[in-house]
């Protein structure tokens, strides 16, 4: 079984009359990249902002490396890094400025890790180039490379690549995998860009209104979002009796709109178009179709956060 890093309980924050989080339980295993999937004011820079000690829980209990004292925890997180909001960086300084200042405040005798950090994120060439004139997608690697500098176990990323172009996505994105991958980091990031966490993450957590929804793995979901296919005919009833009766098929849904999804004999897709028209039914519509992380999320949310989800679809000039 893998090791939990992370365990959450019951988890509230009441901030006056409104309740930020709700009940909120879950568990982060080591390796894990968790994304926390939610619309704004969800609840997810609040759940981050808890486990930095950056914010006080009214409810629940946390449990980090196993510490669940104020004193073990503060402990605990000395061994996790967070990039919660806005990257810090002083403005007038360079990249590795920037570092060294954080590496003394930091208590890091070691004066080699910056340029360990500063290879590791792509910013070695920086220069006397300071903090005002970088990028936003370089703000965001001297983010995290301040956030490695203490070698983390734990890393905690609040939307490391909001704002950022699609080239500075993936930059971002193949950084955050090697860091998993080789040396062994566990994630907590949120994102709006659904499409970039699904290419991302291992695990999910659904929040909506402070309450967890739902938290499910990358294979979990594969098996949820199954391939499709889509079909709409002048007559979907008979369609589907078709489907069941004519050619043995009983792997389907019929959605609200009377539209078909076809989950089984999808090689075969020219019989079953065939079998429909010979039987009186006319295809209005057909095509396959593979159910995504952004779909599931709208659909476990529902339309009462329609507003909220405009800023969290995905076009595909982000992906």
């Amino acid at each position: 079984m893998s090791e939990i890093l992370i365990e959450v309980k019951n988890l509230d924050k009441q901030y006056m009359k409104q309740k930020a989080v709700n009940n909120a339980s879950f568990q982060i295993k080591r390796g894990m990249i968790c994304g926390l999937i939610g619309p704004n004011g969800a609840g997810k820079t609040t759940i981050m902002k808890m486990l930095g000690g950056l914010a006080i829980p009214t409810g629940g209990s946390i449990s980090i490396f196993g510490e669940t004292s104020e004193n073990g925890l503060a402990k605990a997180r000395s061994r996790m890094s967070f990039m919660i909001e806005t990257p810090y960086a002083k403005e007038k300084m360079t990249a590795r400025e920037n570092l060294e200042k954080q590496r003394i405040q930091k208590g890091i005798p070691d004066k080699k890790r910056i340029d360990e950090v500063l290879q590791t994120v792509n910013l070695t060439d920086t220069g006397k180039k300071v903090a005002k004139n970088f990028s936003l997608g370089m703000r965001q690697r001297l983010g995290i490379a301040n956030a490695l500098l203490t070698k983390p176990e734990i890393m905690v990323l609040d939307e490391p690549v909001n704002g950022l172009d699609p080239e500075g996505i993936v930059e971002i994105r193949e950084l955050l995998l090697k860091l998993n991958r080789e040396e062994g980091i566990t994630i907590i990031i949120s994102s709006h860009i659904l499409s970039e966490l699904s290419l991302l993450c291992t695990d999910y957590i659904f929040i909506n209104k402070g309450e967890i929804l739902q938290t499910v793995s990358t294979p979990e979901l594969k098996k949820i979002c199954k391939e499709f296919y889509r079909i709409d005919t002048d007559n979907n009833s008979l369609a589907a009796a078709v489907l069941q009766n004519k050619l043995g098929l009983t792997q389907f849904d019929v959605d609200k709109d009377g539209t078909i999804r076809l989950y089984e004999g999808l090689e075969n897709i020219r019989d079953i178009s065939k079998a429909l028209f010979e039987n009186g039914v006319i295809p209005v519509g057909l095509g396959m179709n593979e159910a995504n992380l952004e779909q599931y999320y709208m659909n476990m949310v529902g339309e009462e956060n329609e507003e909220h989800n405009e800023g969290t679809k995905v076009s595909d000039a982000k992906r």
